[in-house]
């Protein structure tokens, strides 16, 4: 019988939230001003404008928020070639 630390769950990756937000976001957008379809209501198309702008935005500021903490947690990690030197 195998340990459980012997293989580790893999992780998923950060960015799946991120791609699903805007990949509805899209989705909405292009439902609320791109589609053609007439049998659709105002209060439908006026809420897929909505939804569509607030997910984009958000996707992108989740995205923003991502690249912030990789590039602090690069920042963190030391290099092997500083402590080299020392």
């Amino acid at each position: 019988m195998e340990k459980e630390s012997d293989n580790p769950r893999p992780m998923i990756s950060p960015y799946v939230f991120t791609v699903l937000l805007l990949g509805f976001g899209l989705w909405c957008l292009w439902d609320g001003w791109l589609a053609a379809d007439t049998g659709m209501s105002e209060a439908a198309l006026i809420l897929n404008r909505v939804v569509g702008v607030g997910l984009t935005l958000w996707a992108a500021w989740d995205f923003y928020k991502l690249q912030k903490k990789a590039s602090a947690k690069r920042e963190r990690s030391p290099s092997s070639s500083s402590s080299d030197q020392t």
